[in-house]
């Protein structure tokens, strides 16, 4: 193991039962950057999640967060890390500044420090004005960001977060990915689990996709997308009528074509953007007006169809071995 990893993990395993939730998951996160473990429900991401930050025992393995082990030295791991999940977990009771200064106070911060931490998260996070009030009165998107301001009140150089814009509408989804994006940028280290594509695609480094417990691909977004297949050179024409005649005009320039009449496009395998500014240039001097040209790159949709047979989306059937909760005694 080297110290430039901020998270390692070694064959992590754990059985529920005779459910194996989790089956050898390895993988490691360099310091600053963010790993997304991407994969449907009951895949086991919640389940590593809950053996990295010493929720649960591993069954086998091990893991280490900042350089602690998780299993012989698991408060210094505490110590050393945030975490977010699923839910918001804020005291609805309390304001957003009370929440704040709560945990501060049982994580033993001095309350000087407290005080003025409280207010800088509350500004980083566009709550100042909501500081005073009652978190019940606050939107999903706001009790989020809380959610997230309160696990970085004692400033843990890693962050794990669960699923953290499940349930959340698509501005403070991107509004989140901002603020995770200014917390790499400062240094912070982040595992993020998630069941949307998009969302690893806009904020990991690397993704580990796991399906029923075992990883079955790493890589870059970009690694992980061409290995499903090359990039597409998708034309749209502005009139029906001439889709016959854009295919012949295409078709000595590429290896094949399929066309889409409903939708007026046409689509083969791209060969790069002099390809496409070629092919484009032949449009232009055809007459013939289009709508759109462009490449197509995979999705990273399309990553998990190719390595799965099935689309990245929820498998009730599984959802039992990612929710089996267990008590830990400290």
């Amino acid at each position: 193991m080297t110290r430039s990893h901020a998270i390692e993990a070694e064959g992590l395993v754990k059985h529920f039962g005779e459910t194996v939730a989790v089956d050898g998951v390895s993988f490691v996160v360099p310091e600053g950057s963010v790993l997304g473990l991407l994969g449907p429900n009951g895949a086991g991401k919640t389940t590593t999640v809950r053996m990295m930050t010493t929720l649960t025992r591993p069954t086998a393995g091990t893991a280490r967060v900042a350089g602690h082990d998780i299993a012989t030295d698991p408060a210094a791991v505490r110590r050393s890390m945030g975490l977010t999940g699923q839910a918001a977990t804020v005291d609805e009771l309390l304001t957003g500044r009370e929440n704040l200064r709560l945990i501060g106070q049982l994580y033993g911060l001095d309350a000087a420090y407290i005080r003025r931490a409280s207010d800088e998260l509350l500004e980083r996070f566009s709550l100042s004005d909501a500081g005073d009030r009652i978190a019940k009165t606050y939107s999903g998107g706001m009790r989020r960001r809380l959610d997230l301001a309160v696990s970085l009140i004692a400033t843990p150089p890693v962050l794990f977060l669960d699923e953290p814009t499940t349930g959340l509408d698509p501005r403070s989804r991107v509004e989140l990915w901002d603020v995770l994006r200014e917390l790499v940028k400062d240094g912070t280290t982040l595992l993020l689990t998630t069941q949307y594509l998009e969302e690893a695609d806009q904020l990991a480094d690397n993704i580990v996709v796991i399906d029923r417990g075992t990883v079955i691909a790493e890589g870059t977004p970009s690694q992980l997308k061409d290995q499903s297949g090359a990039a597409a050179l998708v034309v749209t024409v502005s009139h029906a009528d001439d889709i016959e005649a854009a295919q012949a005009l295409l078709s000595p320039h590429v290896r094949e074509v399929h066309l889409d009449r409903g939708a007026r496009q046409l689509t083969a395998p791209a060969e790069g953007l002099g390809h496409m500014t070629r092919v484009a240039g032949l449009f232009d001097e055809s007459g013939i007006v289009l709508d759109d040209i462009g490449l197509k790159r995979p999705s990273l949709d399309d990553v998990f169809l190719h390595l799965t047979g099935h689309r990245a989306e929820a498998d009730p059937a599984d959802e039992d071995a990612d929710t089996t909760t267990e008590k830990v005694s400290r």
